[in-house]
């Protein structure tokens, strides 16, 4: 990935490994743009994210990498916000020195959906009811225009319970309001890794993103160094197939288009 914005480091709980380890792994791919997208603070699932107090030695920790490595590879500084009505923090929303933020949806109705701690929920539910109500939550997220980038757009699909209804009827509003936000959507290679063993989006997803003129941008969602650049190959592939030839990377909240 020659840009790959989402990347996560053990402030947020669930991860593992040292900040130079990520980028060292990102340089040995020949990344040029590789971005710290860690879990922001809230007030709700404080368990899996770093708190309000540690925001400071985030941004400094991966401040201080991007100066250590400027001549080898460009570190950019972002956040992971989940998008959850009354949860959310102008902290962590008008962050000053942030590259961009994702906006990602982890919750419905309170209930971490992709955790596999509550994956017994899902035989509570109607499915179709579950995947509307997750997209009409992105499509919220993108009306809000709060954020730059859409975390992982079908992360619904993880533990792959899929719906009976057509897929793209139940996204098709989200990604109008997506394009109207002007927001990019990233190829995701977690879901490769997860029991859906595919990428986010899917290929459906991802041709009417295209055909909407909505733009990429790539992450490895590493939680682990080893993680970084996984999938590499058939994440391209993927973009490539549809027609993408450009992909965004994020400077002071402000999109910029390169070739990959």
């Amino acid at each position: 990935m020659i840009v790959d914005l989402h990347n996560h480091t053990k402030l947020c709980n669930h991860a593992e490994g040292e900040i130079e380890q990520y980028i060292e792994k990102a340089i040995e791919n020949k990344t040029k743009y590789f971005g710290f997208s860690d879990h922001a603070p809230m007030d709700f699932d404080p368990k899996y994210r770093m708190s309000f107090e540690q925001m400071s030695k985030y941004e400094n920790d991966v401040l201080k990498a991007k100066e250590k490595y400027k001549d080898k590879i460009e570190i950019l500084l972002g956040y992971e916000v989940d998008y959850l009505a009354g949860h959310m923090d102008d902290r962590v929303l008008h962050v000053e020195r942030a590259d961009y933020l994702i906006g990602s949806v982890h919750f419905i109705d309170g209930w971490g959906f992709d955790n596999p701690e509550f994956i017994g929920k899902y035989e509570e539910q109607n499915i179709d009811e579950v995947w509307q109500k997750y997209f009409d939550t992105i499509k919220d997220m993108a009306e809000s225009k709060l954020f730059d980038i859409v975390g992982h757009l079908d992360l619904i699909k993880v533990f792959k319970y899929m719906p009976n209804k057509n897929i793209l009827d139940i996204a098709k509003p989200a990604l109008l309001a997506i394009k109207k936000a002007d927001m990019t959507i990233e190829l995701n290679v977690a879901g490769y890794r997860k029991p859906v063993k595919e990428a986010y989006p899917s290929k459906e997803l991802l041709e009417e993103a295209y055909n909407l003129n909505i733009p990429i941008t790539f992450a490895s969602d590493a939680h682990q160094p080893e993680q970084v650049g996984l999938f590499n190959d058939e994440i391209i592939k993927l973009a490539k197939s549809v027609g993408y030839t450009q992909c965004v990377y994020y400077r002071n909240r402000k999109k910029n288009f390169i070739d990959f």
